[in-house]
């Protein structure tokens, strides 16, 4: 069975990832760098894809990918 892995991933406005530096404001270090900046981030799961809605704020994000993590692991303690 392959490992399952659930992370939060930061995202542009268009919902394409965001792997550029940025400043705590979401807006990019390099001017140059062509990014639109950070707007919301995304609980992605490796079996699932997205969970759930995007979230404005990197906190919130990180409580919704811990359950959907421990609902795996309810899934398999079931088996």
């Amino acid at each position: 069975m392959a490992r399952i892995t659930v992370h939060v991933e930061p995202r542009h406005a268009d919902n394409s990832p965001c792997d550029h530096a940025v400043k705590p404001s979401g807006r990019p270090r390099d001017p140059a760098s062509g990014c639109s900046g950070r707007t919301q981030f995304a609980v992605v799961c490796s079996e699932h894809g997205d969970v759930g809605g995007p979230y404005h704020v990197k906190v919130l994000a990180e409580p919704a990918a811990v359950d959907h993590r421990q609902e795996h692991r309810a899934a398999l303690a079931a088996r």
